[in-house]
C-alpha cells in the first residue's frame, strides 16, 4: 500500500508531481539553506536529523557555483556507513537539495559518456534522416542502459506519442508503429519533461519515503523537486507501469527549439538502477539527439523554404506578365495548387468565384470564403476542417483540409487551397479510454494490446513551409496589386488630362460647326429658289441630298455639344422621385406618338435615387425614347419600367419587345457614333446611350444591356445610395423608395 494517498479525478490534472513531498528509496537526500547550509529537511531512511546533518558537514557543498534552476550536479563520492555514495547537488532558490545514491566503482576512460563522445556522437552525425537518428539512439540507448525495451517516439500536435524507433529483447512486446494517448502523459508531466531531461524509476513497486523537516524549520511538503533525481513519481503512474509488465523506466527528454519533440522511453521486466554515471551519458545522447533532429528539421524546413520560395517567385514574375487581375492566378501554367501540394484552388471575389484542379461546388467555396474573411485574419489553416467550420460536414470527402489567405480586409477576397480526407488507421498500444471504478478515483489503462482506430474528417497536415510561402505569397500579391493600382492611377491622372483637351477640343469644333452647317442648307435653299426654272430633277435631287446631309451634319454636330457638355457641367445631386420623373417622360412621350398602340407598363413604387435631376431626366429620356423608336413596328408597343438593385444601390431598367439586338455586339452598345441598326429604319445620331453611360458613371453607377434579335431589349442602371443613407451597406430597395 502506498504512502501517499493516491489522486481522484478530479485532482488529476492538478496532481503535484513536482511537490511530491517524497523520494524513491533507492537514495537519500537532505535540504540545506543554500545561506548558511543550515538543515531544513532530509528523508525518512536517514537515522535522523543528526545523521543527515553529519552526511552534508561530511561534504561540503559550495552553494555558489550551482547555477539555481539546473539538473543536479556531481559534488563527490562519500564514504558512509561502509558503503561507497555518489552525491549530487543542486540549487532550487534559497534552498540546496543534495541527494546520496549507492556508487559503482569508477570506470575511468571507459565510462558511458566517453563512449557516447567517442563512438555514438559520430555515427548520429552521419544520419540522414530523423527515422535514421531515432533507429541509433533507440540501439545505443538500449546497450547503454541494459533495459529490455527502448523506445523513441514523437509527440503530435494533440499530445499524443507516435512509437519512431524500438529496440526490444525476446520477451517484450512490440510497440513499433503505435500510438500512446496524450493522457498517458498529461500537459504538465510534458512541461516537467521539458524543463527535467531525464527520469528513473528503478521499481515501480517501491514504497515512497517522505520528506521530514528539521527541528525548527517548515514543513518541506512544499519543497519543489523538478529537478530531483530521487523525486518520487505519481501513484497513478507506478500502476500504469505495472499494467504495462514494466517495473524499471527510463525517459529522457527530447527537446526542439524549446519544446518537448518526444522522449526516449526505456523499459524492464525487473528492477534495475542505474548509476549516476550511465545517467549522464544518457541524457547526454538525448541532448545530442535533440541537436540532430532540430539540424535534420531546420535543413529540410529551409529546403521546402528554398523550394517554395523560388515557386513563388515564378508564380509571382507569371503573375506580373498579365493585367495582375487575382483571377489570373488560376491559369494552369501558374500551377496555384502544386505551390501548396493541394489538389485544387480557388479564388473569390466578393461574389466572383474561379477554381482549378478538384475543388468543391462554387456555392459551398463562396460560404467559405466568407466564413474565412470573417474571422479577419490574414491567414487559415486546418487539416480537419469539419471541427471547425459549421458546414465542413458537407465538404467531405472531397474537403477535409484549408490552407486560405485573405488579400484584402475590406472585400471578401480571399485564395483558398483543398485536400481531400485522408482516412488513417492508427494502431494503438491499447484502448487509449481510461475506467472511472465507481469510487471515482482515475486508473490507467489495463490492457496495452494493440488497439485499432479509424480516423476521418482530416486531410493530410500543412507543412509551416507551405503556411509561409503562401503568406509570402500574399505580400508579393499585395505589392504586385498595389503596383498595379499606381501605375493605373498614373494613367487614370494622364487620360483625364487628355479627355479633358478632347472635351474641350470636342466642344469647340461641335461649336465651330454649327455656323457652316446652318450655311451649306442655307445656300443650297437659295440656289433652289433662284434657279427654280433652270435646275432639271436630276439636279434638284442632288441639291436635295447635299441639304439633308448638311442637316444630318448638325444634328451630329449637336448631338456632339452635347456630349461634350455632359463631361463638362457640374453634377449637383438631390434625391429624385423617379416615379414622378418617368410619368412625366411617359406622357411626353405619349404626346409624340399618338398615332401608335403603346403599351407603358410603370412597375411601381419606383426608387428615389440620389443623383443630378435634369442629367438623370436626360438619360431617362434616351433609354425610354429607344424603348419607343425600337418597338416601332410593333402592334401594340410594351414598354415596361421597373425598379432595379444592386448592393449599396438601386436603379431602374427599362425593357421592351422591339427589334433587340444579338449580345455579342452588347459591348458597342454604348460607344459614341456606334449603331447596330440602319438609319435608313432608325433615324438618330448614335450618341444617345453614350450620353446615358457618361451620365450614370458620373454619378458612381453603372449600366447594362440585354437583348435578342426580334425579342426585344432590356436597358438598365443602378446608381449608389446617397452615402448617409448607406446604413453600414445594409439599405434595401424598398428603404429608397
Amino acid at each position: 500500500m502506498s504512502a501517499l494517498p493516491l489522486p481522484d479525478l478530479a485532482q488529476c490534472a492538478s496532481e503535484p508531481i513536482r511537490v511530491p513531498g517524497a523520494i524513491q528509496p533507492h537514495g537519500r537526500m537532505v535540504v540545506l539553506s543554500a545561506g548558511d547550509g543550515a538543515l531544513l529537511a532530509f528523508s525518512a531512511n536517514w537515522a535522523g536529523a543528526d545523521e543527515a546533518r553529519e552526511a552534508a558537514a561530511a561534504l561540503p557543498i559550495d552553494a555558489n557555483v550551482l547555477v539555481d534552476g539546473a539538473g543536479p550536479s556531481w559534488v563527490g563520492s562519500l564514504q558512509w556507513q561502509s558503503r561507497a555514495w555518489d552525491v549530487t547537488a543542486h540549487r532550487q532558490g534559497a534552498q540546496l537539495v543534495v541527494e546520496y545514491e549507492p556508487s559503482t566503482a569508477a570506470a575511468g576512460m571507459q565510462a558511458p559518456i566517453y563512449q557516447v563522445a567517442r563512438e555514438l556522437l559520430p555515427q548520429l552525425q552521419q544520419a540522414v534522416s530523423v527515422d535514421q537518428l531515432c533507429q541509433r539512439v533507440a540501439r545505443d540507448m538500449k546497450r547503454l542502459t541494459g533495459f529490455g525495451r527502448c523506445l523513441v517516439y514523437r509527440f503530435d500536435a494533440d499530445g499524443h506519442g507516435e512509437v519512431l524507433a524500438e529496440r526490444i529483447d525476446e520477451g517484450y512486446a512490440s510497440y513499433a508503429g503505435h500510438r500512446f494517448p496524450a493522457s498517458d502523459v498529461p500537459a504538465q508531466a510534458r512541461e516537467l519533461y521539458r524543463v527535467n531531461h531525464i527520469r528513473l524509476i528503478p521499481d515501480a513497486n517501491y514504497e515512497p519515503v517522505p520528506l521530514v523537516a528539521a527541528p525548527g524549520a517548515s514543513d518541506p511538503a512544499a519543497l519543489d523537486l523538478s529537478f530531483a533525481a530521487l523525486r518520487s513519481v505519481s501513484p497513478v503512474h507506478l500502476e500504469y507501469m505495472r499494467n504495462m509488465g514494466t517495473f524499471a523506466s527510463m525517459s529522457v527528454s527530447i527537446v526542439v527549439r524549446g519544446q518537448l519533440w518526444g522522449l526516449v522511453s526505456c523499459h524492464n521486466h525487473e528492477a534495475l538502477h542505474l548509476p549516476f554515471q550511465t545517467r549522464v551519458a544518457c541524457e547526454h545522447l538525448g541532448r545530442l539527439l535533440s541537436l540532430q533532429v532540430q539540424a535534420q528539421e531546420d535543413n529540410a524546413e529551409v529546403a521546402q523554404r528554398l523550394a517554395l520560395h523560388q515557386r513563388v517567385l515564378t508564380l509571382v514574375a507569371m503573375m506580373a506578365e498579365t493585367d495582375g487581375t487575382l483571377q489570373r492566378l488560376v491559369a494552369p501554367e501558374l500551377g496555384l495548387p502544386e505551390l501548396a501540394d493541394a489538389t485544387g484552388a480557388a479564388v473569390v471575389l466578393n461574389d466572383s468565384c474561379w477554381t482549378i484542379g478538384r475543388v468543391p461546388q462554387q456555392e459551398q467555396i463562396r460560404k467559405l470564403a466568407h466564413w474565412i474573411a470573417g474571422r479577419g485574419e490574414q491567414s487559415f489553416c486546418t487539416d480537419r476542417l469539419s471541427e471547425v467550420y459549421p458546414e465542413g460536414e458537407e465538404l467531405l470527402p472531397g474537403c477535409a483540409g484549408v490552407l486560405a489567405l485573405s488579400i484584402s480586409q475590406v472585400h471578401r477576397h480571399v485564395v483558398l487551397w483543398f485536400r481531400p480526407e485522408l482516412v488513417q488507421t492508427i494502431q494503438w498500444a491499447g484502448d487509449p479510454r481510461k475506467t472511472l471504478p465507481s469510487a471515482g478515483r482515475i486508473h490507467p489503462r489495463l490492457s496495452f494490446d494493440s488497439w485499432q482506430e479509424r480516423v476521418r474528417g482530416r486531410s493530410a497536415p500543412w507543412l509551416g513551409a507551405q503556411q509561409a510561402a503562401v503568406v509570402e505569397l500574399r505580400q508579393a500579391l499585395i505589392a504586385l496589386v498595389l503596383r498595379r493600382a499606381e501605375e493605373m492611377a498614373g494613367h487614370a491622372i494622364e487620360l483625364g488630362r487628355v479627355n479633358k483637351e478632347l472635351e474641350a477640343f470636342s466642344y469647340t469644333v461641335s461649336h465651330d460647326l454649327r455656323a457652316p452647317m446652318r450655311h451649306i442648307a442655307g445656300y443650297v435653299d437659295l440656289v433652289m429658289e433662284d434657279n427654280a426654272d433652270r435646275l432639271d430633277d436630276r439636279a434638284r435631287r442632288y441639291l436635295r441630298h447635299v441639304k439633308e446631309a448638311a442637316a444630318y451634319a448638325g444634328q451630329l454636330v449637336d448631338a456632339l455639344l452635347d456630349f461634350s457638355r455632359m463631361g463638362r457641367s457640374a453634377i449637383k445631386p438631390s434625391l429624385v422621385d423617379t416615379t414622378a420623373l418617368v410619368e412625366d417622360l411617359v406622357e411626353e412621350l405619349r404626346q409624340q406618338e399618338r398615332n401608335r398602340r403603346i403599351e407603358w407598363d410603370i412597375a411601381g413604387p419606383l426608387p428615389r435615387l440620389w443623383a443630378d435631376p435634369l442629367l438623370l431626366q436626360v438619360a431617362l429620356r434616351n433609354l425610354l425614347g429607344n424603348a419607343v423608336k425600337y418597338s416601332r413596328g410593333r402592334d401594340p408597343a410594351r414598354i415596361r419600367i421597373e425598379p432595379s438593385a444592386a448592393p449599396q444601390a438601386a436603379g431602374l431598367e427599362i425593357t421592351d419587345n422591339g427589334v433587340g439586338f444579338p449580345m455579342k455586339y452588347v459591348a458597342k452598345l454604348f460607344g459614341v457614333f456606334q449603331r447596330l441598326h440602319r438609319s435608313e429604319d432608325f433615324d438618330g445620331t448614335g450618341i444617345g446611350l453614350a450620353n446615358v453611360k457618361r451620365i450614370i458613371e458620373r454619378h458612381g453607377g453603372s449600366v447594362w444591356a440585354r437583348g435578342e434579335p426580334d425579342r426585344g431589349a432590356s436597358f438598365g442602371f443602378v446608381l449608389p445610395f446617397r452615402p448617409e443613407d448607406n446604413n453600414n451597406g445594409k439599405k434595401t430597395l424598398e428603404e429608397s423608395v
